[in-house]
């Protein structure tokens, strides 16, 4: 008894931050099946058009070219798979890494989109490299689609779920500010949840 009631404590204090809280069943459903699949058609020439217009927004972040088609091409794909803006997706990568596809924070997360370790472990897949870009990017747009649709359409309630920062807009206001000023290719009538989000929590980065 002694034993597993050590192996619990041990258990419990090694996993990462907030692991138990965000460990979703049916987000693991979803990610379990997106990391099966192959990947996601999408119309070429809306794709080619985006990559042109997005190329250059990115340079100043990724000098390598092979790279920087690289970051583009999955995160239209994946973004393209969950029904997501491109675009919020790089404001997501422009805030949480800056692009650095190596990077990792204090709590553990990794690579481009941030994502915890742990993740992996939890649907069986601990094979993946969080570092390659690729596959970075299909976990986080899937997290990321998944709280979307958990706070119906709430894009600041998901992204504070995203970042583990619910309830503060310190989070959100980063990313809508990148989202505006750097990164955004429709008019914000064009993107409902970003015109809910400015008016319903009345963001400074909506104010210009």
């Amino acid at each position: 008894m002694a034993r597993y009631v050590l192996l619990t404590i041990i258990l419990l204090t090694t996993l990462p931050a907030d692991a138990e809280r965000h460990v979703d069943p049916l987000l693991l459903e979803k990610l379990a099946a997106v990391m099966a699949e192959n990947s996601a058609s999408s119309d070429r020439f809306e794709a080619e058009v985006w990559l042109k217009a997005s190329e250059q927004r990115l340079l100043p972040f990724v000098n390598d070219g092979p790279e920087r088609l690289r970051i583009l091409e999955a995160a239209y794909r994946e973004s393209h798979r969950q029904q997501l803006d491109p675009d919020l997706v790089m404001a997501v990568m422009e805030v949480e890494s800056h692009f650095d596809r190596f990077a990792i924070s204090k709590s553990g997360a990794q690579g481009l989109m941030q994502v915890m370790s742990f993740w992996r472990i939890e649907i069986g897949r601990p094979q993946d490299n969080l570092t390659d870009l690729e596959t970075n990017i299909r976990y986080g747009t899937t997290i990321l689609a998944h709280y979307l649709d958990l706070a119906d359409g709430d894009l600041v309630d998901a992204l504070g779920h995203y970042n583990g920062s619910r309830g503060k807009l310190k989070y959100p206001e980063r990313v809508v500010k990148a989202w505006r000023s750097r990164w955004r290719s429709k008019t914000q009538r064009e993107l409902p949840q970003l015109q809910a989000s400015c008016s319903s929590y009345a963001l400074k980065a909506c104010r210009y």
